[in-house]
């Protein structure tokens, strides 16, 4: 089985998955730190997937993008909506500013992608995010859920665009599709698998 490298970072500890394949080697999310690290560790990374645009999970991806010359794939393109920059700028009177990137594969307009020599299923889940996306790779048993479950958690629910029930029904109509052992790998946390959440998350 093949098993991400992890990086955590930022304010709320989220994650980055780095992962090698026969073609290439695919990062998802950059949280605060990833350029670094990658550049510590001497990586070079051919593709950048976004699970969502929350601020956590991209203040990198301009850094990553620049330094790499990797394509970043998201779910819309770049918006200071979907970063939450205006959302906690007004909540707490002072604003902060997620460096722009740019998005070269929107991932609304297709269901599947081809990268590091696999296939990946897409699934837009919305609910903690509008743009939330998970990225699931068949053959490997991986699926890169974002902050759409956790270990016996979901994503958060109360920011702009969001909605628990929408969540909720997103995971139970398309994660539990997948196998029992499936390996999960989500934005903030440990991993887990979709057998062990189906059975024993609280919240479903």
């Amino acid at each position: 089985m093949l098993e991400p490298e992890t990086y955590t970072g930022g304010i709320v500890e989220t994650n980055a998955h780095l992962i090698r394949l026969s073609g290439g080697i695919l990062l998802v999310d950059a949280p605060e730190g990833v350029a670094a690290w990658l550049k510590a560790k001497n990586i070079k990374v051919d593709a950048l997937l976004l699970t969502h645009q929350h601020f956590d999970h991209v203040l990198d991806a301009a850094a990553v993008q620049v330094a790499h010359g990797c394509t970043i794939h998201a779910w819309s393109d770049f918006s200071r909506d979907l970063t939450l920059e205006r959302f906690f700028g007004a909540m707490a009177g002072s604003a902060f500013s997620v460096p722009e990137f740019t998005v070269d594969v929107l991932l609304s307009e297709t269901q599947t992608l081809s990268l590091g020599g696999c296939e990946w299923q897409l699934y837009h889940v919305p609910g903690h995010s509008v743009d939330s996306v998970c990225f699931w790779q068949k053959e490997h048993e991986l699926l890169f859920s974002g902050d759409v479950i956790f270990r016996d958690s979901l994503g958060r629910t109360d920011f702009p665009g969001g909605s628990f029930q929408q969540l909720v029904n997103g995971i139970q109509e398309k994660l539990w599709a997948l196998p029992d052992t499936t390996q999960v790998y989500p934005g903030h946390g440990p991993a887990t698998s979709i057998g062990r959440e189906r059975r024993e998350n609280p919240f479903l």
